[in-house]
């Protein structure tokens, strides 16, 4: 049996706002040319907060993702209609049922000089499912049970089961491949004490379209393009990822010309955007979902009839009015429309404050409780504050924890807070990926998990879906799981975004995936 696995996956329409017609602003004096190229081959990027890491293997947070993603490739990437192409690998075929083979691409060369080949790509592999790495992406692979080369350049992959998800997982940022100098350095640096990935983080050599150039922490990451690159080349010369936290910020670097492209933008800034010459907003459709989770280990939240009293005192489209301005699907359930595996006939809760207080009280609490809510910025915190207002009515009242993005996934991977305001995008378009590192008890905590949710029927039937080789059982599964995840409220999934990002007008080319990942190689910068 053979499956060839690059075939039309999924179409999304994207939603585009019109730009605005406007000459860009004109360059500073001065400002004309310098190692990385003239000021028109300069892209900037304003992002909200600094990377976590710069190792594919360490970080699962957008951006990380977001700056990775130019500098890597993985061995088959989605192009911009969402269908899967060959990537590092010329081909991905599935020879037997648990049996992939992947042929090299030959005479890719990193960053660094060093060759790509199949020992390259099985030592890759090898290091994110290595438990004294501890990579917490490891999730993703968890199903191969052995890479093997066969020849220079080509590696079989044996699952455990039939996975016919695990081209798509491949493709995944987890699945970037840093050269075998990089992997062999840091585990070096391991033996030395260091900490794992500390020493790739410094150290990014990848094979993509652009180059790590350097980094000031909590600053700035610039790369440089890669003039030796396998594929397409970058169309600028250098791109500048500016970590700018406060949204008003960004947007003023915006409209000034200091900044090409900002992301993200807060809905409530779209008028402001549209409206200034030579600024406007483009809007994609998203895999994204955003909740408000909690943590099922601490009291009262061990108690599902808790967490469905205050799913049923949060009003989301309350909450979208509120935040988005109505620029946003609500959520019935954990997967977004655009993910394979979203089911239309699920049954949601619905807002009902009377209901609410009833199950309080059955659950001992008629008079409420205090509680905590953890939030990293504008967006999140105005999440909270709004269901605040909400959870007073039934006599919950929240203190909202305002903290940087950093110590908000340190804090919640830890269970260190009693609910937070998340979001999850299902990277990969599968349910597997949408649910699996959310609601699997083996995810608790930074894979995804952050409710740190345990519930043997969803584990089985999560279990189940990985396994089966009929696509209509495996939907079937995931409805199931999708049905009990949305009854036991772990989370209180609140809406799927509408990607917004900020573009000067010169700016041509950008494309956002719905995972939120832009793809950079393509953007120019034209005169208007």
């Amino acid at each position: 049996m053979k499956k060839y696995i690059f075939l039309p996956v999924l179409f999304i329409t994207l939603l585009i706002l019109a730009a605005c017609a406007g000459d860009p602003e004109p360059a500073e004096e001065g400002d004309t040319e310098d190692e990385t190229g003239s000021a028109e081959d300069r892209l900037v990027v304003d992002i909200a907060s600094d990377p976590v890491s710069l190792d594919p293997h360490a970080a699962n947070d957008g951006n990380s993702l977001y700056v990775m993603n130019a500098m890597y490739d993985t061995l088959v990437s989605l192009d911009t209609n969402l269908e899967l192409q060959p990537a590092l690998a010329e081909s991905f075929e599935q020879i037997e049922d648990t049996v992939w083979e992947a042929k090299i691409r030959e005479g890719v060369t990193f960053h660094d000089g060093s060759e790509l080949n199949a020992e390259v790509v099985k030592a890759n592999l090898d290091r994110v499912l290595d438990p004294d790495i501890g990579s917490p992406l490891a999730f993703l692979f968890d199903m191969i049970e052995s890479v093997e080369v066969t020849s220079e350049y080509t590696v079989e992959i044996t699952t455990a089961f039939p996975f016919s998800a695990l081209p798509l997982h491949l493709a995944h940022p987890g699945g970037h491949i840093i050269s075998l100098e990089s992997i062999e350095a840091d585990y070096e640096a391991i033996e030395n004490g260091e900490d794992p990935f500390a020493s790739v983080n410094e150290n990014p050599v990848g094979t993509g379209y652009f180059k790590y150039e350097d980094r000031t922490h909590g600053e700035n990451i610039t790369l440089v393009k890669n003039e030796d690159y396998w594929g397409e080349e970058a169309q600028v010369d250098s791109v500048t990822f500016k970590v700018v936290p406060e949204d008003l910020t960004r947007i003023a670097e915006l409209e000034t010309g200091e900044a090409n492209i900002i992301y993200p933008v807060n809905a409530n800034d779209i008028e402001q955007i549209d409206n200034t010459e030579g600024t406007h907003v483009k809007q994609s459709d998203s895999s994204n979902l955003t909740y408000i989770g909690m943590n099922t280990e601490r009291e009262p939240f061990d108690d599902a009839r808790v967490r469905r009293a205050i799913a049923m005192a949060i009003d989301n489209e309350q909450i979208i009015e509120g935040v988005t301005d109505g620029v946003a699907l609500p959520a019935k359930g954990p997967l977004a429309p655009t993910v394979i595996g979203y089911s239309e006939a699920l049954t949601p809760i619905e807002n009902n404050l009377e209901e609410a207080e009833q199950l309080l009280a059955e659950a001992g609490y008629e008079d409420g409780f205090t509680a905590t809510i953890a939030a990293n910025d504008r967006t999140t915190s105005d999440i909270a504050e709004i269901a605040q207002a909400q959870l007073s009515e039934i006599g919950i009242e929240l203190e909202i924890e305002m903290m940087e993005t950093g110590a908000y996934l340190e804090v919640t991977a830890n269970g260190e807070t009693d609910m937070h305001v998340g979001s999850w995008g299902t990277v990969t378009l599968d349910a597997d990926y949408g649910l699996y590192p959310m609601f699997h008890s083996e995810n608790a905590g930074a894979p995804g998990n952050r409710s740190f949710f345990s519930n043997e029927e969803v584990d089985n039937l999560l279990e189940q879906a990985r396994q089966t080789t009929e696509e209509e059982e495996r939907l079937e599964l995931y409805a199931q799981a999708q049905q009990i995840i949305i009854d036991e409220a772990p989370i209180v999934p609140v809406y799927h975004s509408v990607l917004l990002a900020g573009l000067r007008d010169e700016v041509d080319g950008f494309y956002q995936y719905p995972s939120s990942f832009p793809f950079l190689r393509d953007v120019t910068l034209e005169e208007n």
